[in-house]
């Protein structure tokens, strides 16, 4: 079921829907394009209404983060679940391993997703990683990757390019990349390789995670000022009696 939350079709379901549907899509060759709106995300495409279209687009929404749940009960929606991308990443990792398929790790700096395809093989051992492509390339650079993927044949691909470029990516490319799965998955790779570490598991229960981001790295004070920047929007929305923005 899809939620709009100040213009932003989420999906309300929980991380093991969102993988069954994705593996749905790895099975009958479905295309399916992901995102995983957070807040900056959302503030973003409440500036660039392209950007909102896009996302809009996606077969799948994931809400990553605590504040989209607390935006949708300030609005009285029904958000039940907040659902990481990384989290997401991980499980159809697990699944693909499963059934011996593969995925293309794509994004972050150079060496970055090698170290991330290592990591995952190391965890999952029946994981192919069909390849690896940094984050660092011009426009016309941008046919060879595409082919590269192409030949590599992924069951998924993972697009670690930063919002909204990894999602103008995915969009652009739709019909010429034949992947049946691609992942806007943001700073996920950063995390798979290693080189940022993920909340401990009290802190993502507690939906603090953002807050575990900020005291290890105060420098993203400036990205999570966004947040209560979002919520106050969605208080403005409730006192308007605006729920959606559309």
């Amino acid at each position: 079921m899809k939620v709009s939350v100040m213009g932003i079709n989420f999906d309300d379901m929980t991380l093991e829907g969102f993988i069954a549907e994705g593996m749905e899509c790895v099975r009958t060759k479905q295309k399916c394009i992901v995102v995983t709106p957070n807040a900056e995300i959302a503030l973003v495409a409440k500036q660039d209404v392209d950007f909102k279209r896009l996302l809009n687009s996606a077969r799948l929404v994931l809400p990553d983060g605590i504040s989209i749940k607390m935006a949708a009960k300030i609005l009285s929606l029904p958000i039940r679940y907040k659902v990481a991308g990384i989290e997401f990443c991980e499980g159809m990792c697990r699944e693909l391993a499963q059934s011996g398929r593969s995925v293309y790790l794509f994004g972050a700096k150079p060496g970055i997703a090698e170290m991330a395809g290592e990591n995952l093989r190391k965890k999952y051992p029946a994981l192919t990683i069909a390849g690896t492509h940094d984050g660092y390339f011009t426009p016309e650079q941008e046919g060879e990757i595409i082919a590269d993927i192409n030949a590599k044949s992924p069951d998924m691909l993972l697009c670690c390019l930063g919002a909204p470029k990894q999602e103008r990516f995915m969009f652009k490319y739709k019909d010429a990349l034949s992947v049946p799965v691609m992942v806007g998955a943001g700073g996920s790779m950063d995390v798979f390789a290693g080189t940022v570490k993920r909340a401990p598991k009290i802190f993502i229960k507690l939906g603090l995670e953002w807050f575990y981001r900020l005291i290890t790295d105060p420098k993203r004070i400036k990205r999570m000022i966004r947040i209560p920047i979002y919520l106050w929007d969605a208080l403005c929305y409730r006192i308007k009696g605006d729920k959606n923005n559309d």
